[in-house]
């Protein structure tokens, strides 16, 4: 029984069933064999269900990669490069058409020759997946892979990452690495690297070069400013929210501002000035108990208590609430009933677990002492009042809070401002 082949090998895989013709992609787990077909998508094979592997092709060596040998220049800093799925280290095989992914610093720097006068590179992969299949099990990873690197004497630390969760994974970095004395800076790409248009080797650029010419200390997220290639945000990781579906400018700062912009010729301007600097700290990593179960309602019009009730079984609930953190509550008239159902079945969940109450419209502040529909939410025991968080955030933040703190403090910490998450004062300018 031959089951030989590399990643990135042309090859035909034969199963009891079927034969799959296409490129073996990299997996992180040993009992699966993953095939890049020729219309593109990926099939995952059980191994032992795998009767021959055919190699058609072998993968080639990048001869770029191969010629480059990297010089370690004394003056640069040490920039490691995590890769946990994207685009941003991918490239089209034209000859396969496949995405190839280049994770060696060789293969990096032949790629994006311009990091190689910025930094000196370390690059590694930590898993090859999409950010929505994320878990709090990949966070508490990525998080001790960072905490090496820095001890290791990393000066900086990219995380190559996909761009539709990579809010929650930069809020769950903030809360779990603690007294981070380098910068940690969440890069992803909003167009694949075989466009034109590709804001890839831009974002990886410019968080290197914030990495070499900043005294900042934290984690932060590195995308386009713009649409145009004028510079790159580097944004709060507690206030950043992916706010369109594909334009390259698609992060931005939610009650907040940028904490500085950067151009890929490396340009650097502070646009905040209270920010931690770089330290000789040594980082500690405080995680996530990967079996906590956190619930995201979404308020909306003819709810029912019932689905309220269905996270009674779990750790707790966040609650997009609608407007200043208002939910159906108030019983008016004979089609309104269940509305006292719906306050019942809150009032039921915040005996047992926390109930944290953000809005959906993303930007502004919980207020739930103007209206009497906040005042009976507060008396059901929701929380989270005054509090500017995103949903996403609060989420995070809520996870973390029960992986690490008594039941007593969750409700206190909630509503304080522990990594930035939460602003003193709503400003003019912090409106999109």
């Amino acid at each position: 029984m031959k089951k030989s082949g590399h990643p990135f090998d042309m090859a035909e895989v034969v199963t009891s069933d079927c034969v799959y013709k296409g490129v073996l992609m990299p997996s992180s787990d040993s009992t699966k064999i993953v095939v890049k077909l020729k219309s593109g998508y990926n099939v995952g094979l059980l191994r032992k269900h795998v009767k021959k592997i055919e190699v058609l092709e072998h993968a080639k060596t990048s001869k770029a990669a191969a010629a480059k040998k990297l010089v370690e220049r004394k003056h640069l800093p040490v920039i490691s490069i995590l890769h946990f799925g994207g685009t941003i280290a991918a490239e089209v095989d034209y000859a396969t058409g496949a995405v190839v992914a280049r994770f060696t610093p060789e293969e990096l720097v032949a790629k994006f020759p311009e990091i190689e006068q910025i930094g000196n590179v370390r690059s590694r992969l930590i898993r090859n997946m999409f950010s929505e299949d994320m878990r709090f099990a990949h966070y508490n990873l990525l998080a001790k892979e960072i905490a090496k690197e820095i001890s290791a004497g990393a000066d900086g630390v990219i995380v190559t990452h996909g761009t539709d969760t990579m809010g929650y994974t930069a809020a769950a970095l903030a809360f779990m690495l603690e007294h981070l004395p380098v910068p940690v800076v969440l890069v992803g790409s909003q167009r694949s690297s075989d466009r034109g248009s590709s804001d890839a080797a831009m974002n990886l650029i410019c968080a290197a070069h914030f990495i070499s010419k900043s005294n900042f200390a934290g984690v932060c997220v590195c995308m386009h400013e713009k649409s145009s290639d004028d510079f790159c945000s580097i944004l709060p990781a507690c206030k950043v929210r992916k706010m369109h579906t594909s334009r390259r400018d698609a992060f931005k700062a939610v009650n907040s501002i940028p904490i500085a912009k950067v151009d890929i010729k490396g340009s650097l301007e502070f646009v905040q000035t209270n920010y931690k600097r770089k330290s000789k700290e040594k980082v500690v990593v405080k995680g996530f108990r990967e079996n906590l179960r956190i619930g995201m309602l979404k308020v909306h019009p003819n709810m029912h208590a019932q689905e309220f009730l269905s996270y009674k079984n779990f750790d707790g609930l966040v609650i997009e609430g609608t407007g200043l953190g208002h939910a159906p509550v108030n019983v008016i008239d004979e089609q309104t009933k269940e509305h006292k159902k719906i306050l019942d079945a809150i009032r039921s969940l915040s005996k047992n677990i926390p109930v944290v109450m953000t809005s959906q419209t993303i930007f502004g502040r919980v207020q739930m002492n103007v209206y009497s529909t906040g005042r009976m939410l507060q008396e059901a025991g929701v929380l989270g009042n005054y509090c500017d968080m995103l949903p996403e955030t609060a989420f995070i933040k809520l996870a973390w809070l029960l992986s690490n703190c008594k039941k007593d403090d969750v409700k206190r910490l909630i509503g304080e401002n522990l990594r930035g998450e939460i602003s003193k004062r709503t400003q003019e300018n912090e409106y999109l």
